[in-house]
């Protein structure tokens, strides 16, 4: 096999939110081999911990994407796709990656942090790679307030991106906002969603994880049809206990078979 490619786009500029960061893409294994060939794409937030463990929030603990990927699209489990990793902006994250303002912690900019993504990356990642534009192929993930943020912007801009993964989202943001929203928010067509958590990661996290697909399955969606919910004995909240879901994500979302990709 061809093992699949990163290719790095540093110090990406945005007007929206004032500030810059890098990308890493990964491009499957055989990409420059099929020149007449489109990829679906997915972006995923919190870039640095995706493909390089000396870019990782924890030293040495990323989430192995590069090889997870590429052997499942060799073992014939997951569709050839493009990955965008993109690098969080420091500071700035936790105001980016959520919906709204919260007393003493702030936030609030996840709508700008969409008009960055919509207007200005994905344009970009548009005319430098062969992928798909349609909802169907396009895909929004994270983990912690990068799931919640990937959550927010799938529901809302559905007719942008049609599959979220959402890994340990945290939903305690805000009194618990994204559980309100979910439940007034009417995606046409709905996403198709990963959601998980683990029962190592604090007394709430599972079960306000659990509320959520509650309301999303009293909404339509249909468990392991169109929405997959995973309860993870022992994982905690960290990149080691992410690393371990990427594949499983992946073929749900992502799977071999899927004629929409």
């Amino acid at each position: 096999m061809i093992p699949g490619q990163l290719r790095k786009h540093e110090q990406l500029r945005s007007r929206f939110l004032r500030n810059q960061r890098d990308l890493v893409v990964y491009l499957p294994p055989g990409y420059d081999q099929q020149p007449e060939r489109r990829y679906p794409v997915l972006y995923l937030h919190d870039g640095q911990n995706l493909f390089d463990g000396s870019t990782a929030f924890v030293p040495g603990n990323d989430w192995h994407v590069k090889e997870t990927a590429d052997h499942a699209i060799d073992q014939g489990w997951v569709q050839p796709l493009v990955i965008v990793g993109i690098y969080n902006a420091g500071s700035a994250r936790i105001h980016e990656y959520t919906p709204t303002k919260a007393p003493k912690l702030g936030g609030g900019r996840a709508d700008r942090y969409a008009k960055f993504l919509v207007q200005e990356l994905m344009p970009l990642v548009q005319t430098e790679y062969r992928i798909t534009h349609h909802p169907a192929s396009t895909g929004i993930g994270g983990s912690s307030l990068g799931g919640l943020v990937s959550l927010y912007l799938g529901l809302k801009l559905s007719q942008v991106f049609g599959r979220i993964a959402a890994l340990s989202p945290s939903i305690w943001w805000h009194q618990r906002v994204i559980l309100r929203f979910a439940a007034s928010a009417t995606p046409e067509p709905r996403p198709r969603i990963w959601l998980d958590s683990g029962t190592h990661e604090g007394p709430r996290t599972l079960q306000d994880a659990e509320r959520l697909r509650d309301i999303l399955l009293s909404k339509g969606w249909c468990q392991d049809q169109d929405l997959h919910f995973e309860r993870v004995e022992g994982a905690e909240h960290n990149e080691t206990a992410w690393a371990a879901r990427v594949r499983p994500f992946l073929q749900f979302l992502y799977p071999a078979n899927d004629a929409l990709l």
